[in-house]
């Protein structure tokens, strides 16, 4: 039996739960893509972890700024906008994401849960406090070389993306926030995501358990295991549109 969209528009709270499949189809290379140039010979899992950048800080932040300096140029496809119009269209939308870029807000999605952090959140790896105001993106950074990290204006340690490592905990009020909306849900719609990364693979089985509609969109969508889940393939920036003139004309 297909999802039927009139009970999007009936919803009164409605979980969007992004990955990054989303922010691909803007052009944003995923987090397992093969590295090139500098970073070939690289697992990210080396650069994405304090260890990792501990030993080499130049590396690692070079990386991050050619990656901040690739978001820089995308910008927010039909999906992203699709999600920020659903805002307007339902009593209440909570935006929860595993991606590390703004391309929600800068298509007008207001209070983004980033369950994983945000790459231009800068603060100090020793001591923890935040970068005291912009971290100035160098104007040659996507040609991707080493660049030695700014310093913390108080205990003059490295400054690090706000994003966070293999080995690190998410953050914890952000994901209790997440699993609170999941459990309150009507509807949530789980886009661009493979859903095996543990804890955030829970959200979409916490709303099912708690009795929402559960919706999965995907090029290769996951299977339909329960009578309230659904699975629309295709790409999210094709697939929402549709769902949102289905649902609201």
């Amino acid at each position: 039996m297909p999802f039927d969209p009139t009970l999007l528009a009936q919803a009164r709270h409605v979980v969007v739960f992004t990955g990054a499949g989303v922010s691909a189809e803007s052009g944003i290379a995923t987090f397992r893509d093969k590295l090139t140039g500098l970073w070939e010979h690289f697992d990210p899992a080396q650069l994405a972890s304090a260890e990792g950048f501990r030993a080499d800080p130049p590396l690692v932040w070079g990386w991050y700024q050619m990656r901040r300096a690739g978001i820089a140029q995308a910008t927010p496809n039909p999906a992203h906008l699709a999600i920020a119009a659903l805002t307007a269209r339902v009593p209440k939308l909570t935006l929860v994401t595993q991606n590390v870029d703004d391309l929600h807000e800068r298509a007008g999605s207001p209070d983004v849960l980033h369950l994983h952090g945000r790459l231009d959140a800068f603060r100090c790896l020793d001591c923890a406090r935040p970068a005291d105001g912009p971290v100035a993106l160098p104007e040659d950074a996507l040609q991707g070389r080493r660049i030695e990290p700014p310093r913390c204006t108080r205990c003059a340690g490295p400054l690090r993306p706000g994003v966070v490592w293999f080995g690190e905990m998410l953050p914890e009020q952000t994901l209790e926030r997440a699993f609170d909306a999941a459990q309150q849900c009507d509807v949530l719609l789980s886009v661009g995501t493979s859903g095996v990364v543990q804890p955030a693979a829970s959200i979409p089985r916490l709303a099912l358990a708690a009795g929402a509609t559960v919706v999965h969109v995907n090029p290769q969508p996951a299977s339909e295991g329960h009578a309230r889940e659904f699975a629309l393939a295709g790409k999210a920036g094709e697939v929402l549109p549709q769902l949102m003139r289905q649902a609201f004309t």
